[in-house]
Formats: structure tokens, sequence, C-alpha cells
């Protein structure tokens, strides 16, 4: 199994689940500006959509999208709790979960990383994100993770997307509690050997 990735993008989240369930795994890097990976294989002729995560299985397979991915890896290793049965309200509710990070988190922040961002489009972006912060933090009142006390896929996610708030210099100051969640997150030893072996600081 090979996990196409760049360093701090939306891949962090399978690399994180990766670890957590335990598999055995290789990292390929990719440059998303050059569309090159490290070995200088042209990534677009891997994933012509051009962006991470790829996941190739052990059959030559090829896996994209994160939530997919995600889902995937929890189902192959249930043993790991990484996810609920499908089939269950519980799993309808991880779900619900990877779609909002998908679509109202990760598509809006994920915008702030171009470099022709006007300042006012910047404005806007946060503004919404804001609200999405609103709703978000009191869903994590009295929980340690997004679906209780139990880390999840959707922890992954929501955590590579929340920490891509310091690199973009989002100030958080006002979700105290998605702070704490972010740096609980942070501590889990999968999180940091995915930090070290993505080369980013904590």
């Amino acid at each position: 199994m090979r996990l196409y990735y760049a360093p701090g993008a939306c891949s962090m989240a399978p690399h994180i689940v990766l670890r957590e369930a335990g598999y055995t795994f290789e990292l390929t890097k990719v440059s998303t500006s050059k569309h090159e990976t490290e070995n200088g294989e042209d990534y677009l002729k891997i994933n012509p959509k051009g962006y991470v995560p790829t996941l190739q299985l052990d059959d030559g397979q090829r896996l994209t999208e994160v939530a997919v991915v995600l889902q995937y890896l929890a189902d192959q290793k249930p043993e790991a709790g990484l996810a609920p049965k499908t089939g269950t309200m519980e799993r309808y509710r991880l779900m619900e979960w990877l779609n909002f990070i998908s679509s109202e988190l990760h598509k809006s922040l994920g915008g702030l990383f171009k470099p022709n961002i006007t300042p006012e489009w910047r404005e806007g972006v946060i503004a919404l994100f804001s609200k999405r912060c609103d709703w978000l933090e009191p869903q994590l009142a009295g929980k340690s993770y997004l679906m209780g006390d139990k880390f999840s896929i959707a922890d992954a996610y929501l955590y590579t997307v929340l920490r891509w708030t310091s690199v973009l210099k989002v100030d958080m100051s006002k979700w105290p509690g998605l702070q704490a969640y972010v740096q609980r997150v942070g501590e889990r030893a999968a999180v940091k050997e995915t930090a070290q072996a993505e080369g980013l600081k904590r």
C-alpha cells in the first residue's frame, strides 16, 4: 500500500489513519504545483485530478478523495475502531461529519492557499469559516472527539484542516474549545509520527 501525499495537505488525514490502524505502507511525496512525485514521476498519470491523496492498493488499484480513502482504511481494519459499522446510525453520523469537514471547512480554508487571493476574498472566506466554527465548537462540548470519547477517522480529517489555521494566520482565539481539540489530537502518538514523517512542525 502506498500513500501519495503533500506535507500538511489533506493527505495528512489518511496518513494519520494508516498509523493509527497499524498499516504497513510506503509514502511518496508529491509536488501538487509541479504535478510531480519526489521520484520525478508525472503525478497526473497516477491521479489525473492532480491533487492528493491517492492511495495505491497492493493490487494496483487507486483510491482518491479524502473521505473515501479514510473510510476504506477504517473498514479494512475494523479492529482499530476508527469508524462505526457500515449501515448503523453511528456510521451515518460519521459520514455526516466527513461531509461537513469536506464541504464547509476544507474547501473554504483551502482556498486561502491560492497565491492570487484578494484581501476581500480572504475576508469573505474567513467570515464564513468563523460561522462554521461558531457552530462547531459547542458540538465538542464535553467530548474528547467528534464521536464522543473515541478517536475516529473524522478527527484525523478535522485536525488536519484546523491545523491549517496557524499556517494561514487565521485567529482562532475566539474558539478555545477548538484550540484545545487541536492540541489534544496533536498529542496522539500517530499524529506526532505523521508530522515527523512529513517534516512538519507541531
